[in-house]
């Protein structure tokens, strides 16, 4: 019995050594190979779309530094038509994720452990557009016509609008998936698009188009405008992990402050990341001076940067409610946080 037990003993240490080489090598790899700095901690934010200035205080703060002065080794995920970042950031491939809020709320209402740590646009980014030739002059005219969206989680304000106006998407009008260019409208292949004022509708302009040939139906005046581009994480996860979301967070903070200040040097960093010949420095000036508009509005104090305001979170979970996005009141208390903000704030 005693050499039994000698060689149970004998067995446990080994495969204790064996697993602490593992471990030991594996260290070694993931910092050389990732060409990371020992010690930093690794995390996944990701976009919604490619990279762009509509992200540009992410890249400014990982360009600068700020997040390796965090401890954070972050890696900046692009989107695309195929992905949906609550999915990502649920399944664990990414530890943040940006979206729109009420793709976030619906999500959560499906069951998903999400919640919201940051609101990066402050404003509604999202318009309809038509040409005046077209006589499509109010959302009225809508029906019999077609209508294109990216969908995917984009589409949400558009049904919103829909139902206000008592259309049925099925029945009343054509519903189009829009590709994420903007040929099908400049082609007349769909009568009213779906663009961003930071992108798209400058595609639209920059194609040869005035702002007095569309007519732009603003979703915000409209009624039915609802939060874009947010931070959100997995409760499962920040469980574990508050100290690396503060960090993260206060790092992103810094880097839109930069991103809005010197908005020349932004757009310099986004092009070093944008895929070669995808747009052009001139575009996304142009979308980098309208998102610092959407980030930091008009008269909205930059120590707020980051920060979810009650009262826009609360109308977009009113107007999904209402135009039946989500099916029941959303939970506002669970659905956002700004203690991770407020605890950034503190450290900087």
């Amino acid at each position: 019995m005693l050499f039994a037990n000698s060689g149970k003993t004998f067995l446990k240490l080994t495969v204790m050594i064996c697993v602490l080489a593992m471990l030991a090598a594996c260290g070694r790899s993931g910092s050389s190979s990732g060409g990371s700095s020992p010690g930093l901690v690794k995390v996944k934010i990701q976009l919604c779309w490619v990279p762009q200035a509509e992200f540009a205080g992410f890249y400014v703060a990982k360009a600068k530094g700020y997040y390796e002065e965090e401890g954070l080794d972050v890696e900046i995920v692009p989107g695309g038509p195929d992905i949906v970042p609550e999915q990502q950031v649920a399944n664990g491939s990414a530890q943040f994720g940006v979206n729109l809020v009420g793709s976030l709320l619906s999500h959560i209402e499906q069951g998903v452990p999400l919640v919201q740590i940051g609101q990066v646009f402050q404003d509604t980014s999202m318009v309809l557009i038509s040409k005046k030739s077209s006589g499509i002059d109010s959302p009225e005219k809508f029906a019999g016509k077609r209508i294109g969206n990216w969908m995917g989680g984009n589409e949400y304000e558009v049904l919103a609008l829909f139902a206000k106006y008592g259309l049925d998407p099925l029945k009343d009008l054509e519903f189009v998936k829009q590709a994420f260019t903007m040929d099908q409208f400049l082609n007349d292949e769909i009568d009213v698009a779906t663009a961003m004022i930071y992108n798209e509708y400058h595609v639209v302009l920059n194609s040869g188009y005035k702002p007095e040939d569309l007519n732009v139906f603003n979703l915000d005046e409209l009624g039915v405008g609802m939060l874009h581009d947010n931070l959100f994480v997995s409760r499962d996860w920040l469980e574990e992990n508050e100290e690396t979301a503060v960090k993260f967070v206060r790092a992103s903070i810094k880097g839109w402050k930069d991103a809005i200040a010197d908005q020349d040097e932004a757009v310099d960093i986004v092009m070093d990341v944008v895929e070669e010949g995808s747009t052009t420095r001139e575009h996304q000036a142009t979308m980098m001076q309208e998102v610092a508009k959407l980030v930091k509005p008009e008269g909205f104090p930059e120590d707020r940067i980051l920060f979810t305001r009650d009262d826009r979170f609360r109308l977009t979970a009113d107007i999904a409610l209402k135009f039946g996005v989500i099916t029941r009141p959303a939970d506002i208390e669970a659905a956002y946080t700004n203690e991770y903000v407020e605890k950034a704030l503190e450290g900087m």
